[in-house]
Parts: C-alpha cells; sequence; structure tokens
C-alpha cells in the first residue's frame, strides 16, 4: 500500500478538518449504519483516511472519504451533531 505525500496530507486536513458531514446514503454497504447520522472530520490522518466522529463514543476511519461524506451546508442539519454526547472529546463530561 502506497501512502501519500505530506504536503498532500496536509492540504487535506485543511480542508476536512472540522467539516459537519453525513454519509452519502446507498454507496457502500459497511458504511449503511452512519446514514441519516451527522458526524465531525476530527483529522485526516497520514495513511489518507479521514477520521470521523458520529457521537457515538467512537472515531471511524474512512478510505475514499471523498466519494462517501457530504459536508452539511443546511444550519438544521449541521445542529444535529452533539460534540457532548460522546466520550471521544478532550475533557468529557460523562466520567465514570
Amino acid at each position: 500500500m502506497r501512502f501519500p505525500e505530506f504536503d498532500s496530507v496536509d492540504a487535506l486536513k485543511r480542508e476536512w478538518t472540522d467539516k459537519i458531514v453525513r454519509v452519502k446514503p446507498g454507496l457502500r454497504a459497511d458504511l449503511a449504519r452512519f446514514e441519516g447520522r451527522v458526524g465531525r472530520v476530527v483529522t485526516v490522518n497520514y495513511s489518507g483516511r479521514a477520521v470521523v466522529d458520529f457521537a457515538d463514543g467512537g472515531w471511524y476511519d474512512l478510505a475514499d472519504y471523498a466519494a462517501v461524506l457530504e459536508v452539511v451546508t443546511d444550519e438544521v442539519e449541521a445542529k444535529k451533531y452533539d460534540a457532548g454526547a460522546n466520550s471521544a472529546q478532550k475533557f468529557p463530561a460523562r466520567q465514570g
């Protein structure tokens, strides 16, 4: 497997980090569980995958994310993402 160049990954990080996204329906069966859910791109890692938080306690690295994710531009839809709903945060509200 060939890894992307650092410069191209850094450009993808600047473009995608902190974008509110959702999975396009019907493209990949393994992502069907996320259809209809709104998430946030945490970062793009150096293997070229987007790390996405769907506010369910886990982060998921998605290959070919540009084809399967769409950026949410509607404010009402974007507010469906609740950053405090999971434990994957710097200082989670729910501890033990």
